[in-house]
């Protein structure tokens, strides 16, 4: 009985401490967009709700995430980041008040994103939203001079029209390739591509285990003239998961692990159809991260002044036993804004069969 008000006061300082950055990020986005900046009273008042309470459903778990993120690093673990690094490629982009064809993302951005994944300490990074191979080894290079050497590399070119592509680095060799390229579906008479397609990787950290990663960044929530954008991404998914349920029935038992930015939420039917049928031998359990203070969402979308998971990990029966879910986290720093509009996520992984 004498812990519990010490416990509870940390939690409102930690809460405390989130509601003025998210205020901060706010206004870090409004003048990214030249705009003046707003404030979201909903945040406020569920701020002073989470201040005065006893913590609930949403402080609960903020004592055990601090533990995740200062978790060490530890010999025989791999540590797998996901993370959409939000246009690390050429797009039109205003710079000092002009707009200007082709900018790449701004250094100050790039500064803000190295220092997230450095400070998670990666063995293996998984990427949406890179651009030609030239920047990918550019984010290699910057990676390898502070301190994180990913030898390794697989990159996805998106359909011709999208320029922003799948890839990933990695400190263990890459003994198995399978991309998905040139897919399309159709929407009435119209036939549309799997706009990033799918990476889809074998990795060796030992000699004896063997970890499949399969990436994705499914279609955006932007509306388009071609089609509807939830039609769209629902198609794509079920691509993806005639894929994934091919990989599964080749190999029964393997450690897969499906990642990426999916652009809905875990009820929707895109995610569902990617987890599969409930109970199944094929279906994939979504891995639930937390952030220090005990928050799911991965994604903050500046236009709409919402916060929502859209990043996942799921896992294979087989890849399920060996993530130590205790150990995995979303990491959140001062400046994950600056960096990307996502927060990443940290598998912490055992790479031996169980």
């Amino acid at each position: 009985m004498v812990k519990k008000p010490k416990l509870r006061r940390k939690k409102q300082k930690q809460l405390l401490k989130l509601f003025f950055e998210m205020m901060r990020v706010e206004s870090i986005s409004a003048s990214t967009q030249r705009q003046p900046a707003k404030r979201s009273f909903a945040g406020f008042f569920l701020a002073i709700f989470l201040l005065l309470g006893n913590g609930g459903f949403f402080g609960s778990a903020s004592a055990d995430a601090q533990e995740h993120k200062a978790a060490p690093v530890v010999e025989g673990e791999i540590r797998f980041l996901s993370y959409n690094l939000r246009n690390y490629l050429p797009m039109k982009r205003r710079v000092d008040g002009i707009s200007v064809e082709d900018a790449p993302k701004p250094e100050d951005e790039i500064d803000a994103l190295i220092k997230v994944v450095v400070k998670s300490k990666p063995d293996i990074v998984g990427v949406c939203e890179i651009g030609g191979m030239d920047y990918l080894l550019d984010f290699q290079r910057r990676l390898k001079k502070a301190g994180i050497d990913l030898p390794y590399l697989e990159w996805v070119e998106a359909s011709t029209e999208y320029e922003r592509n799948l890839a990933l680095l990695s400190r263990f060799p890459i003994v198995e390739r399978d991309p998905r390229t040139g897919l399309s579906y159709l929407i009435g008479d119209k036939r549309l591509p799997f706009q990033r397609g799918i990476l889809d990787v074998t990795i060796a950290p030992n000699p004896t285990y063997r970890l499949r990663l399969v990436g994705l960044h499914l279609k955006s929530k932007r509306e388009v003239p071609q089609a509807d954008q939830a039609l769209m991404r629902r198609n794509e998914a079920q691509l993806a998961r005639q894929h994934i349920d091919a990989i599964l029935r080749e190999q029964p038992g393997v450690n897969l692990i499906v990642y990426g930015d999916l652009n809905d939420t875990k009820n929707e039917a895109p995610v569902r159809t990617l987890r599969g049928r409930y109970r199944s031998d094929y279906y994939l359990t979504a891995i639930n991260v937390e952030d220090q203070y005990g928050f799911r969402w991965t994604h903050y979308w500046n236009y709409a002044d919402s916060y929502a998971r859209f990043d996942f990990a799921l896992a294979s029966k087989g890849g399920l036993r060996e993530i130590d879910k205790k150990k995995s986290y979303i990491p959140h720093g001062e400046d994950w804004y600056l960096a990307s509009d996502h927060r990443p996520l940290m598998l912490v992984i055992i790479p031996k069969d169980r």
